[in-house]
């Protein structure tokens, strides 16, 4: 039976996966304390964050409450839905939501501090799941073996720029009963930035 990342790697890298969620606060701080959206801004960064929240809903349909653990774990190897298409469909929809949100809020601010919120964001962003990435694949290909391995090298890590894993080669089936509990505090989360947005709009006034 495979152990735990938490007792295999005991490194830095577990306390970044273990806190994954922490270590983004700072993205939506950055943005709501030096961030000023325009109307316009407001509305293409929300549908832009809301597309990232649509990948993410996709993604946990498949992959459940395992999404919130604080180890890495996996108690079966998913390849359908998005993850047919690449490898790290949640991790590609919060970069899309912290894009959105920086969008919203960069609308009334210099090209400059514009510049400055998107590297604070991309570093912080970045940082995380370069970090939590390779220590999730290292924990799949210890469990799977050979059928993550073939897995691997057919489906991209991020970016889709190959063909999806054919229909016959895909498991797991999408739960939208899982989407209540295992995506809550995304939700929230996401509920609270637009209302953000929503009193620095009305504030701006």
């Amino acid at each position: 039976m495979p152990q735990p990342d938490a007792e295999r790697e005991p490194d830095w890298r577990t306390f970044v996966f273990k806190n994954r969620g922490l270590l983004l606060v700072p993205v939506a701080l950055v943005l709501v304390l030096f961030g000023a959206p325009s109307l316009r801004s407001a509305v293409v960064g929300v549908a832009v964050a809301a597309l990232g929240e649509c990948i993410r809903i996709w993604a946990v349909g498949y992959s459940g409450v395992t999404t919130r653990s604080d180890e890495v774990t996996a108690p079966q190897l998913v390849t359908a839905g998005p993850y047919a298409y690449i490898r790290n469909p949640l991790y590609v929809g919060n970069a899309i939501i912290a894009l959105g949100f920086w969008l919203a809020f960069s609308g009334n601010v210099p090209m400059l501090t514009s510049f400055a919120l998107f590297a604070a964001v991309a570093v912080l962003v970045v940082g995380v799941y370069a970090t939590i990435i390779p220590l999730e694949e290292a924990y799949l290909a210890r469990t799977f073996g050979d059928a993550y391995e073939s897995y691997r090298r057919v489906v991209p890590r991020i970016v889709p720029f190959s063909a999806p894993l054919p229909p016959e080669e895909r498991e797991g089936r999408w739960n939208g009963e899982v989407i209540a509990k295992a995506e809550i505090i995304t939700l929230v989360y996401f509920a609270v930035m637009i209302g953000a947005v929503l009193f620095r709009l009305r504030a701006a006034r």
